[in-house]
C-alpha cells in the first residue's frame, strides 16, 4: 500500500482564494493594458479552472479513500479465510462470504451458499 504521508495535502480553500485574487489582478491589468485583452482573457480562463479542478481532486480523493478501504476489507477477509482453512475450521469461506454479502456481491444462492 502507498505511504499516505507522501501525499501532499492541498488547502482547497486557499487554491480558490489564490485563483480569485489572481483573476482580480488580471481584471485590473486588462483595464490598464487593454492591448493585451486576448492574453488577459486566456489567463483568466485558466485561473477560472482552478476551483473546479480543486472540487474534482476532493471527489477523487474521497473515491480513492473508499477504494482503499474496500481493498483492505477484502484482503482481511481473504486472509481470514485462508487462516480458517489452515486451522481446519468447518466453514472457512464464511469470512469472505460475509464481506461479499455486505457489498451485495454474493453470487445467486447456488452451490450451497447460505
Amino acid at each position: 500500500m502507498t505511504d499516505a504521508s507522501r501525499h501532499t495535502r492541498i488547502d482547497h480553500r486557499e487554491v480558490t482564494t489564490r485563483s480569485n485574487t489572481a483573476r482580480h489582478m488580471v481584471a485590473r491589468l486588462s483595464t490598464a493594458i487593454p492591448a493585451l485583452a486576448d492574453i488577459w482573457q486566456c489567463i483568466d480562463n485558466a485561473l477560472a479552472d482552478a476551483p473546479t479542478l480543486s472540487v474534482e481532486v476532493i471527489r477523487l480523493r474521497a473515491e480513492l479513500d473508499d477504494t482503499r478501504l474496500d481493498r483492505a476489507n477484502l484482503l482481511a477477509a481473504a486472509r481470514a479465510t485462508i487462516g480458517a482453512y489452515l486451522d481446519g475450521e468447518s466453514d472457512p469461506l464464511c469470512y469472505l462470504r460475509d464481506e461479499l454479502a455486505v457489498r451485495g456481491q454474493l453470487p445467486p444462492n447456488e452451490g450451497g451458499y447460505s
